[in-house]
Order: C-alpha cells, then sequence, then structure tokens
C-alpha cells in the first residue's frame, strides 16, 4: 500500500472490518499446505501477503493441482506483469471449481486490501484439491457428499398429512383467555 493514502472515515473503518477478519492460525497453515503442495518454502523474511503477492506461488499452486492451468508464469517484469499471475490464478481456480463468492479480486492480493478473502481461496482450493481426489497433503475440512434420498409415493404422502407445530397447529392451545394486566385507564 505504498502508494495509497491512510483511510479515514467510513473506508477507514471498512478496511479495518476487513484486516480483522485475518486470522493467523489459518494463513500459517494455508502457507504450510502451500509449501507442501508445491515443494518449496516461502521466501525468508518475507511476509504470508508479500510473498503471495506476485502470484507465482500460487499459479504453481494451481498447476500442480491441475497441471497446465497457467501455461505462463511471470516471474520478472513490472506490475502489470506480475499481476496477470494473480488474475490467470483467480481464472484456472474458477475452472478448478472453486466457488465466485469465494474467489478474490487481483487488487485485494496485489494491493493488501483484503488478505482474508485470498485465505478463504486458498482454504476453498483446498476442499476442492481432495474432492477431485488429490493425493498430497489436505487442507480443510473435507467437502460433503450428495445423499440423494429415494422416497416413494406412499412416504410422500404420509409426510403431506403431518401438521409440525411450524403450522401454526399445537393441540388446540391457544392464547384465548390470557391477561397482561388490567385496562390503561384514562
Amino acid at each position: 500500500m505504498a502508494n495509497r493514502a491512510p483511510e479515514y472515515g467510513l473506508s477507514g473503518q471498512v478496511y479495518a472490518k476487513i484486516q480483522g477478519k485475518r486470522d493467523p492460525a489459518q494463513e500459517a497453515e494455508a502457507k504450510e499446505w502451500i509449501e507442501a503442495v508445491i515443494g518449496e518454502k516461502f521466501p525468508a523474511g518475507k511476509s504470508y501477503e508479500d510473498a503471495l503477492k506476485d502470484g507465482i506461488l500460487i499459479c504453481k499452486l494451481i498447476n500442480k493441482l491441475m497441471p497446465g492451468a497457467v501455461p505462463k508464469i511471470n516471474t520478472k517484469g513490472g506490475g502489470f506483469a506480475l499481476m496477470e499471475n494473480i488474475s490467470a490464478f483467480s481464472t484456472a481456480a474458477k475452472r478448478y471449481g472453486v466457488a465466485d463468492a469465494e474467489l478474490f479480486q487481483t487488487v485485494d492480493l496485489w494491493e493488501r486490501r483484503n488478505i482474508p478473502q485470498v485465505t478463504i481461496c486458498i482454504f476453498s482450493l483446498g476442499r476442492y484439491a481432495q474432492k477431485y481426489g488429490f493425493d498430497g497433503p489436505v487442507l480443510g475440512p473435507k467437502m460433503a457428499d450428495e445423499n440423494k434420498r429415494d422416497f416413494t409415493d406412499e412416504q410422500l404422502r404420509a409426510g403431506e398429512s403431518v401438521l409440525g407445530l411450524q403450522a401454526g397447529f399445537n393441540k388446540g392451545a391457544s392464547q384465548a383467555g390470557t391477561s397482561f394486566g388490567t385496562n390503561r385507564h384514562m
């Protein structure tokens, strides 16, 4: 955020709220998972977001999970060349199955505006890796499998005749006759 003015007012409050969602334990877990999958350590002395900022590590990650997902990883060049890495990762992650709500925008990582969203995306990628049978290390909980049920017509009809308490039926009980004190005298 070298070229960004300090945040004040509402935008300052929003930024503080986003930064308050950061969880160092989750970031450390995501970092360890990325290192284990790609077989490289994060650069020494760099923070989590600084190591991911150029997009090289996350492009290597998606290429391990889905070979050839990012055919060209820019390792040098100006900001725009490195930002293309982040954009290519996002496109590949979406093709891998990560939901739009769990993806992050390029500026979220490049300008360090929403690092918690980056971590959410990495955890989502870890869930999908388990779902697709990746035999490497795991990150996060396993995604639920479909549990389709087949009911007979008789079972479906039996369920229609049941009146639950949500339907407003309470076995004849009502509030008739209840008193909450005397009337107001004016």
